[in-house]
């Protein structure tokens, strides 16, 4: 039996390599015992250092894992992942164009009702509260005329006018410097050889919706074309057998229409040069005109106190009573309401669909004369700006009234004044509504009832300046 066998079976330890290989197995058995002794004896500070070193690896566990599942993501599942992104962010685009889309059909369907209401003729901004009364030292005065003016129009840019007086002249001003870019001089009856123009006190003015024509009639029953760029004579139409009291174009056409103290209405071509047709009906001098989109015109009857709406195609005409005197002046407010001043002092307001003014206010200019003998001031003229609520009146009371168009026209309340001395025998608002022209003279237009010497035979240019409206709630 060998020393190493021995030394086995007496329990004693080995030399060499076995003796060292015994020792390492005794100390880790005494230093798994040792660590099962401490966790028996110190329990309660042992699960503290536990918690804590727990927490403390959480946070770097997990960005392992995460870096884990990044490195662990296939292909297909990265392509998926980056597919939902970009399904997501389309969606969010189309969720704001469909909102911006939403916005601009709401503007469109809002300028497409306010255009249908345009051509139905029933369109009314009311403008009227905003607008604000000039100052006297604001208005302008235009002075070239030696007559009393007795009709005036605006070129549909604005940018200039064109008056017409007693004197037989024709002046074209500039809006913007007042100064006169033209002057169209009064023709000699009888000579040859002279610049076409008129011999006696031109009535009434019209120009066409494009600027391009202008039409002047005069008492000498005729009507002249004129090219407005220039001033150059074109035409002269003839065929009233009396003075030519009314013109109008209607807009977006050359189609002239013209009244006259014949009592007619004639419809001419102006750009074929051509006549067209005659109604008639009126039973006394018609003493004024006017006309919009449709095919159909509107006419003050003068003494006949009638109030007529031709429609040309039909060859037939509706009659509106309701003033007591004399009808001298008639404008259109829209394509279903129109606006007239009689001699007895009444300002009416018309739809189309009734035979009675819907509106009419009597001594609109107040009243003149002795006590017990008092008589209106006539109205001489009217203006409206076009689709809204906002109306304009003349007489010899030394001032301009502005009013507002009370709920589907059924009301006329005072504005304002503006104060002008003499005749104010035409009113026109810009297309923009941003001035009002007004052509004064010391007599009437029609005739020489009375003079009034302080004032001056003048184009005014009346500013209308508009005060902002209230915010409104919640904006």
């Amino acid at each position: 039996m060998s020393a190493a066998s021995a030394a086995r079976k007496r329990g004693k330890p080995a030399s060499g390599a076995g003796a060292a290989a015994g020792a390492g197995k005794r100390r880790r058995k005494a230093d798994s015992a040792g660590d099962r002794g401490k966790t028996k004896g110190g329990g309660k500070m042992n699960e503290e250092i536990s918690s804590d070193s727990e927490s403390e690896s959480l946070a770097p566990k997990r960005t392992e894992e995460e870096e884990e599942e990044e490195l662990e993501e296939t292909v297909q599942e990265k392509k998926l992942r980056l597919a939902k992104l970009y399904l997501e962010q389309l969606r969010q685009q189309e969720e704001e164009k469909a909102e911006a889309r939403e916005f601009e059909e709401d503007q469109v369907a809002g300028r497409l009702k306010e255009d249908v209401l345009e051509q139905r003729g029933r369109l009314q901004k009311s403008v009227a509260k905003e607008i604000q009364a000039p100052a006297p030292t604001d208005i302008r005065v235009l002075r070239g005329h030696q007559l009393s003016i007795t009709c005036l129009v605006i070129t549909p840019d604005d940018l200039a006018i064109f008056s017409a007086a007693k004197d037989c002249t024709i002046i074209k001003w500039s809006v913007e410097s007042g100064r006169k870019l033209h002057v169209i001089p009064r023709a000699k009856k009888g000579a040859e050889g002279q610049p076409p123009g008129h011999s006696s006190h031109i009535l009434c003015m019209a120009i066409s919706s494009d600027g391009k024509y202008l039409a002047s009639g005069d008492c000498s029953k005729l009507i002249l074309i004129w090219e407005a760029q220039s001033c150059r004579h074109l035409y002269t139409f003839t065929g009233h057998r009396d003075a030519v009291s009314g013109l109008a174009f209607r807009r977006g056409t050359h189609q002239l229409y013209s009244t006259s103290h014949d009592r007619s209405v004639k419809v001419w071509n102006v750009e074929e040069n051509s006549y067209v047709e005659t109604l008639f009906g009126h039973q006394d001098a018609v003493a004024a005109l006017d006309a919009l989109s449709r095919e159909c015109c509107v006419t003050a009857g003068g003494r006949d106190g009638t109030v007529r709406v031709w429609k040309i195609p039909e060859e037939s005409q509706l009659v509106f009573y309701g003033h007591q005197g004399s009808i001298d002046c008639i404008h259109l407010i829209n394509e279903e309401h129109m606006v007239s001043g009689a001699d007895d002092g009444s300002v009416a307001l018309w739809g189309l669909s009734k035979k009675r003014p819907l509106a009419l206010q009597r001594e609109a200019h107040g009243v003149q004369g002795e006590p017990g003998l008092e008589q209106p001031f006539w109205v001489s003229s009217v203006a409206a700006l076009l689709n809204t609520d906002l109306v304009a009146t003349g007489s010899h009371n030394s001032c301009v009234r502005l009013w507002q168009c009370g709920e589907g026209f059924r009301r006329l309340d005072p504005l304002c004044d503006i104060p002008l001395m003499g005749f104010i025998n035409s009113l026109k608002f810009s297309s923009a509504g941003d001035f009002l022209v007004a052509g004064v003279g010391q007599e009437h237009r029609l005739g020489r009832w009375w003079r009034i010497k302080e004032a001056r035979n003048s184009v005014c240019i009346i500013p209308l300046r508009r005060v902002p409206g209230p915010p409104v709630a919640g904006s």
